[in-house]
């Protein structure tokens, strides 16, 4: 098996100016909002990505049946503008493999004549998060003001920082190529999935693509989750007043 396998589902017209990745990371932040927005504008599946710095597992779909893990790439046009989203459940094993993946997507993001790349994820703090900000970082200094326009905030910047995975290499490594490079890092506590996060980051990237999309099952899943989280606080309160009680 080679170090990266890219197998293309159709071979015609799928160029694109904008490339959106959304793979997993701290709170699946940005995994949320690809999908979303993938969901919601129908996008069509082009791609498959397949790699030995993949876990070294198979997925058994519904009826029994194996399947190599992948990402994959999907393709959305609308009056002439083209965007691809890189999505998947899987990042690299080790960081050789983190490098060599990069390079991959960016390789396939030079074949489709990308110039611009939305990284998202999340950006951990260790605490629930009433109103999550967008902490944004950029490859190019011409594309702060683009970012700071469309409600990004660099207020994380002047204590610097890391961004670890495909987002952070693929700002890195673009650079270096030409690829302009936007991180887009909703603030999330990092301890569960935050579909609250993501609905702030997807009215960001919205801003930034012009890309407008229904927020409604985001919404709702943000609210169930506050629900479910209030939930285990309650329950939480309730025990501890019960072990008060028997102490007392």
């Amino acid at each position: 098996m080679e170090h990266v396998t890219v197998n293309f589902l159709r071979d015609d017209d799928l160029d694109a100016p904008v490339l959106i990745e959304g793979l997993p990371g701290i709170g699946h932040v940005g995994k949320l909002v690809a999908e979303h927005l993938i969901h919601e504008l129908k996008a069509e599946k082009v791609a498959e990505i397949s790699s030995l710095h993949f876990p070294p597992h198979v997925i058994v779909d519904e009826h029994g049946i194996t399947h190599l893990v992948n990402n994959e790439i999907y393709r959305y046009e609308r009056d002439g503008k083209a965007t691809l989203f890189l999505v998947g459940d899987f990042q690299s094993n080790s960081a050789e493999g983190h490098y060599i993946l990069a390079e991959s997507y960016l390789d396939i993001a030079e074949e489709l004549g990308v110039r611009r790349v939305y990284a998202l994820g999340g950006y951990g703090v260790g605490h629930l998060v009433e109103r999550p900000r967008v902490l944004s970082a950029v490859n190019m200094e011409h594309l702060r003001a683009e970012v700071e326009a469309a409600g990004g905030s660099f207020e994380n910047a002047a204590s610097g920082g890391m961004i670890v995975g495909a987002s952070g290499l693929l700002l890195g490594l673009g650079e270096a190529r030409g690829i302009e490079g936007i991180c887009l890092m909703g603030e999330t506590s990092g301890y569960i999935v935050d579909p609250k996060s993501a609905d702030s980051l997807l009215s960001v990237l919205s801003r930034l693509t012009g890309i407008e999309v229904d927020h409604t099952s985001l919404q709702q899943r943000a609210a169930d989750m506050e629900q479910i989280i209030a939930n285990i606080q309650e329950a939480e309160e309730a025990k501890g007043r019960e072990e008060l009680s028997y102490i007392g």
